[in-house]
Parts: structure tokens; sequence; C-alpha cells
């Protein structure tokens, strides 16, 4: 009996230290709250940062923000301008909505605004050592120099030219083999095969070789690449709470070493097979990327020394970047064309004008494709590879607008929101390719009001390979098929639910009938 009693009490008292306990976490937490929301305020009113909503303790304004960021901060500049203060958790993120505060931070002040805010360790798929994340310094102006001038040089892309023209080759007979195998089923999985064409000429460039599913534990590359890229740009609570980070409630930053793992593997393999290689050809000879970035390390006279590392590091740059942005593209670009009928008729029109139906579209063919040209730039405008840019961090101290920008500060650009502006574009949620028919407007970065690959110093290197896969592909699949959408589905409600991420993919794979347009001899194989 006494012993039941003793434990009743040691029962009773530790429900009580518990609930004590308790009690003074809360008393605690809601003293730290206090004390961060004065802080919070009135280190935004010492400062004088740019305007935006009140924020909560601890989560800062990330309550107001969705799953489609972009959309959020469109609809609260609204609000508070086209220059706005929002915290993410504690971080105070300077958010850009114009095209005027846009040339502000990508031009005007392009040399304060040059450096990105930590994004990864060495070992994480963000690491400085990928260009598009590197802090400003001399690594980067190194890298970037090489980049523009060695591996997405005029002359290197134009060498490569042959070799695009065959992977869209390929493609268009990979999709006459997969309409016509099946009468029943003629539609085709539009994403997946763009989604290869655009990864088989990268990794081609890049690394020599096509990426099969041997190279990474049995998916393709596509797939490991849609599974790592929400995780490394999604827009999650746990990048901006540190507790949550910690956490790993989401077994986020397990899922990411995994894949990172994936990658690096396949991408160590590829780099001795090129040192074997190189072993039996001279050192000047170089057939891709990988070879010149070795033959970069070879160099001893570089003011930068190029690691086994940094190869794969920017070869997967290199390969990601591309695959989902060019990919991307053409998945809106045959969206939007499928929604309105009317501008792939008339695409196809300037196709036969131009080219005739006797001949295979070739790049030189693509600066007189006006109005092709006019569906890229239009899709670009609506589906910005990239909506919210890759952030941007301030070096110094500096005013924009009469507004204080601390240094360190982090700076978004939406790009989606700027495309958008309808004090800017007519009918601006409109397809309407017809806008850019005589317009001096160009999507490479001087017109601010299209800006869907940045601007400046950190603008992407690889606009130009970017825009000429894309043109080529979207060229060749409209000479060579009439598209239509699959039964049960109309241009009103196909869906065009967007997912985002480091990019902004459609949420679910594009699905087209495509019906061959030439003769089928056409479509054969050229010797």
């Amino acid at each position: 009996m006494q012993s039941t009693y003793r434990a009743q009490f040691y029962e009773y008292l530790f429900a009580e230290l518990t609930m004590e306990f308790l009690n003074i976490s809360w008393i605690f937490m809601f003293i730290i709250v206090l004390i961060s929301g004065f802080l919070i305020g009135k280190s935004r009113k010492k400062s004088r940062l740019p305007p935006g909503p009140a924020p909560f303790p601890i989560i800062g304004n990330l309550h107001l923000i969705s799953r489609l960021p972009h959309r959020s901060f469109c609809s609260l500049a609204h609000k508070y301008g086209p220059i706005m203060t929002l915290y993410l958790g504690s971080l105070p993120t300077v958010i850009i909505s114009s095209p005027e505060m846009a040339k502000q931070v990508l031009k005007t002040q392009d040399h304060v605004f040059a450096s990105r805010p930590p994004m990864g360790d060495e070992n994480h798929i963000l690491s400085p050592q990928k260009i598009s994340v590197s802090p400003y310094g001399p690594y980067w102006k190194f890298m970037r120099k090489f980049l523009t001038m060695e591996l997405l040089s005029p002359n290197r892309l134009k060498s490569f030219a042959p070799l695009r023209a065959q992977e869209v080759s390929a493609m268009i007979r990979s999709i006459l083999h997969k309409a016509t195998k099946n009468d029943n089923t003629p539609a085709v999985d539009f994403s997946s095969e763009v989604g290869f064409l655009a990864n088989n000429t990268i990794c081609r460039m890049s690394v020599g070789k096509k990426c099969t599913k041997g190279d990474l534990g049995g998916k393709e590359f596509k797939e490991v690449l849609e599974d790592v890229l929400p995780l490394t740009g999604g827009f999650q609570y746990s990048d901006y709470i540190p507790l949550l980070r910690w956490l790993d409630l989401q077994g986020n930053r397990r899922r990411q070493a995994e894949l990172t793992e994936i990658f690096f593997v396949f991408l160590g393999r590829v780099v001795d097979e090129h040192i074997e290689r190189r072993k039996n050809y001279s050192a000047l000879q170089c057939e891709d990327f990988v070879d010149l970035l070795l033959s970069l390390s070879e160099d001893e006279s570089m003011e930068i020394k190029i690691t086994r590392e940094h190869i794969k590091k920017i070869a997967f740059d290199l390969i990601s970047a591309t695959t989902d942005t060019s990919g991307g593209t053409l998945e809106w670009a045959m969206s939007e064309l499928l929604r309105n009928p009317w501008a792939m008729r008339k695409a196809q029109q300037e196709l036969d004008s131009v080219v005739g139906l006797n001949h295979t579209i070739e790049e030189p063919d693509l600066p007189h494709l006006q109005y092709l040209q006019s569906i890229v730039k239009e899709t670009l405008r609506l589906h910005p590879p990239v909506p919210l840019l890759l952030p941007h961090q301030s070096m110094e101290h500096t005013i924009i607008e009469g507004y204080h920008i601390p240094e360190n500060t982090q700076v978004l650009v939406n790009a989606w929101a700027i495309a958008r502006d309808p004090t800017v574009w007519e009918e601006a949620n409109e397809f309407k390719p017809e806008r850019f028919l005589g317009s001096k407007i160009d999507v490479k970065g001087q017109d601010f009001e299209l800006i869907p690959f940045g601007s400046g110093r950190r603008g992407c290197p690889g606009t130009n390979l970017g825009l000429s896969l894309v043109q080529l592909g979207l060229a060749q699949l409209l000479h060579c098929f009439n598209w239509s959408l699959p039964q049960g589905i109309t241009p009103e409600n196909l869906d065009m639910s967007e997912v985002y991420g480091v990019t902004m993919p459609r949420a679910g794979h594009l699905l087209a009938i495509p019906a061959p347009r030439l003769p089928l001899e056409f479509y054969e194989p050229k010797p």
C-alpha cells in the first residue's frame, strides 16, 4: 500500500513539474516573441527599409506566402509597391516587381548586387563551387570568363550545331514511332520527349555521351532532376527557420543528400573516363566541356586551381540548368499553342513559306522565322524559366528610391510579375505572340520589361544555347506534325497548373496527339 502511495506521489510530482516546465517554457517563448517583434520593428524603422507587411516574430511574413511565391509576391506588391521588404523568418528580403526597380538592381547598381546569399555547403547540390550560386569574387569572375569565352562562346556553340540537329531529329522519329505504334492511344507524353531532347543534347555537349538509367541508379536523368530541383529551390519554411532545418521534419535534407550522391558518383565516373581517354590523345584535343575543364585543370599558370570537384559541380550546373529550362520552355510553348490553335497554324504557314515542305529546318533558318521567335518570346514572358531569378545579395549598403538597403541583404527580382505588369503589357495575361512582331524588345537582358534569363553580371551565360535549342526544337515539332489535344480535353480546360522550384515546370505532364504533316520518308534518318 505504501509503495502504491509513493508511486502515485511521484506520478503527481512529475506531472506538476512537467506542467510547471511547460508553463515556464511558454512564458519564455512569449518573452522571446515579444523581444523579437520589438527588435524587428525597431530595426525596420531605424534602417528605413522599403515598406512591407508587419512581420510576426520567428516566422516573419512566411504565413503570407503560398506554394507559388512569385504569385504571392506579385499580390503583395500591388499593396506595398514595386520595392518592398518581406521577412522570410528573421531574414529581411527586398522584393523587386517593376522594370524600373529591376534596372536599378541589375544594371545601375549591378556592382552592388552581383553576389549571391549562401545557398549550400561544399557537399550540397547548391555548393558555392557551382557558378550560378557562387558568391561574387575571384573564383566566380574567373569561371564566368571561362564559360563565356570558352565553353559557351559563339564559335563553340556553332561547332555543336550538328549535334543539336541530330538530337532534334531523333526526338521527331521517337514521336512518330510512338504515335503510330498503337492506334488506340495516339497521344504521346510531350513533356518526356522534350525533356529527353534537352537532356541528351546538353549531356552530349557536356560529358560526351547521353545519360542513361544505368548511370543514375535505374532512373532517367530528367526523373532524378525533377526530384532534386524542388528540394533545392522550393520555397520551404525550413530554409528560413533554423530549428526546422535542423529537425528536417520532411526529410528534405536527407533526400537531397541521397540525390546529390547519385549525381556526383556518376559525374566522378565521367571524369575518370575522360582522364583515361585523354592519355591516348593530345591534351589539346577537346571534344566536350569536361575535356575543356580538364585542360584547364592541367594548366599550372591558371590563377584559380580547378580541381576534380570543381569539374563535377560545374558539369552538373550546366546540365541541370539547360535540361530543366529548355525542356520546360518547350512544354509551355506547346501548351499555349494547343490552347490557341490559330497561333499554331500561323507558325506553320510561316514555316511552309520560309523553309518549304521538302526541307529540314536548320539553325541558319531560325532568324527568318519571325513569328516562331515571337512565340518563344511570348512563352518566356508568360512562363519565365526561373520566375524569381536566382537571389542576389548586396555587397555594401546602398539606397534605391530613397530606401536604405543594408549590406548582405537578400534581393529577389520577380521576373514573373514584371512580365505580367498591366502598366507595361496590354492584355498582360493573354498569349499574344503578335505583340513582338516589329518590336525591339528581346529576352537577353537589355530590356527590363522582359528578363527571363536575368541581366547584368549574374545574367544566365547559357541564354544563346537555350534559345537555339528551344527555337530549333519547336520549329521542327511544328514543321513535322499537326498537334491536337486528347479526347475529352479542350483548349479551355487544359490544365496549366505550375509547380515552383528552382524553375517553374508544369504540374503535370503534357499529353498531345501528333499527326504527320510531311511524307513519311522525310522522317527517316539521313545517311
